[in-house]
């Protein structure tokens, strides 16, 4: 690979410039190298060495414009405001046609959360700039901090018409029209953008993001493929290809884009664990297993692997090995609502019902806030005769879920069955409000109280009124 003769100046001019540092030696650069060294040691987080640079450098060019700019950029980045400002000022005086004055300007605004004084200079900055993406890029962002999305959008669409591969205003562009909830719009400009840049990868993965995220997974899936053919080493792109494949039901071809993103980086604990649904899915049960043994191996505590591998052998009906994994992935983290409520469901069909209890008992500790989670727990009390408990359950239940007919039924049923009639003919009311048709869930869970006079007699008199 051959470099140009501007790269090969510019690292020339960097390894002068080092072994003056380490000779002690004093040697010339003109003003322009010493520009291009320290915003070198910026970009690589070495302030210490950018500081030293721009102490030579102003010593040797006193009244160098551009680097008093340097070193106002860095006062502001080291929240020196006031003595920037104050620097910025003196220049303006000597060269109020300088637009980086006015960006470095707005750079003071919009660390002091001005944000509004910061694009007034910015507008100042565009009359006199050669460079016109850059300043619309600046003011996308300050309408971004604003919280105005439209016309943040508007900016970065007009830097993309001047420079077209600015790879961040064109993800900032989609990240506003997403946040507006603008898909088709989003896609219609990318659609757009493409015709001009063909090749840019960038925009074949965001429009395919966005066709998957309105469930077009065909279009998201050629999408990837253009993605994926511009650049052969887009991970990124392999990924959500294999995940529309996966939607599109091509088990087979969504194995081998995942198998990619494996042979272009280290494998991800997401790509196994997707290659192991895809083969669940085309019914390899060994090639699944093994699969989702490596997602926990190479990452403990991603939930979404122990989950998998529990709910596998669920599904096989196979709950002593289901209640191992779980056991397992509560040894890992034991607050996690997810695991507890699969640890309940394995007990319950394997009739331990004091751990069936135990388990959605902490799953609602933990935030579980699915209503089944509740039932399934109160169920359980009341099988195993704790009437009270299931009551206190239900009453905190109805809190949570204020219209549910399951949860009137069941505080009926167990009224009736401590012969609290009247709490019971209350509850029994409000369910036949929320849903009659359903009524018969009484007759299911409590058999006995569905049999008495009195509940008969609510029941009818209700449903003639």
């Amino acid at each position: 690979m051959h470099l140009s003769h501007e790269e090969d100046d510019y690292n020339v001019s960097l390894s002068r410039f080092e072994s003056m540092l380490k000779t002690n030696k004093v040697f010339f650069f003109d003003s322009e190298e010493f520009e291009e060294i320290i915003l070198h040691y910026l970009d690589m987080g070495k302030a210490s060495l950018a500081k030293k640079a721009l102490k030579l450098a102003l010593e040797q060019h006193p009244r160098s414009t551009g680097l008093k700019l340097v070193q106002i950029e860095m006062l502001i980045y080291d929240d020196k405001l006031d003595v920037a400002e104050k620097m910025l000022n003196e220049l303006y005086a000597i060269e109020p046609h300088n637009e980086e004055i006015y960006i470095q300007k707005a750079n003071i605004y919009s660390k002091r959360d001005q944000h509004d004084k910061a694009i007034t200079e910015l507008e100042k900055a565009l009359q006199f700039t050669d460079d016109y993406a850059d300043v619309y890029n600046l003011m996308g962002m300050e309408y971004l901090f604003m919280d105005n999305l439209e016309l943040a959008k508007l900016n970065f669409i007009k830097c993309l018409e001047v420079d077209i591969e600015d790879q961040s205003a064109l993800y900032n562009v989609v990240y506003c029209f997403e946040f507006l909830d603008q898909q088709q719009e989003a896609i219609a400009y990318l659609e757009n953008y493409i015709e001009k840049n063909p090749y840019s990868e960038i925009a074949w993965h965001q429009q395919g993001r966005l066709s998957y995220s309105i469930k077009n997974y065909e279009n998201a899936l050629r999408c990837f493929d253009y993605a994926t053919l511009i650049d052969e080493e887009f991970i990124g792109a392999f990924m959500e290809k294999g995940k529309s494949l996966e939607k599109l039901k091509r088990y087979e071809e969504a194995i081998e884009a995942y198998e990619r993103t494996i042979e272009l980086e280290d494998p991800t604990s997401y790509a196994l664990l997707r290659i192991g649904k895809c083969h669940e899915k085309l019914g390899n049960k060994a090639e699944a297993i093994k699969f989702y043994n490596q997602t926990v191996h190479e990452d403990p505590l991603l939930d979404k692997g122990w989950i998998a591998i529990t709910d596998f052998y669920i599904r096989l009906k196979n709950f002593q090995k289901a209640l191992f994994y779980v056991n397992k992935a509560l040894a890992i983290d034991n607050e996690n609502q997810l695991y507890w409520k699969r640890y309940a469901t394995i007990n319950r069909n394997m009739n331990f019902y004091e751990e069936a209890e135990f388990g959605y008992r902490k799953a609602v500790e933990f935030g579980d806030a699915h209503l089944d989670t509740w039932l399934f727990w109160v169920d359980i009390l009341q099988f195993l005769g704790e009437f009270d408990s299931a009551i206190q359950t239900l009453e905190q239940a109805a809190a949570f879920f204020p219209d549910e007919y399951q949860i009137e039924y069941r505080l009926a049923g167990m009224y009736y069955m401590l012969q609290q009639n009247e709490k019971g003919k209350f509850h029994l009311t409000n369910g036949l409000q929320l849903n009659a048709n359903n009524r018969t869930l009484l007759e299911e869970l409590f058999p006995v109280v569905w049999d008495k006079k009195i509940v008969q007699n609510v029941i009818a008199k209700y449903l003639k009124s």
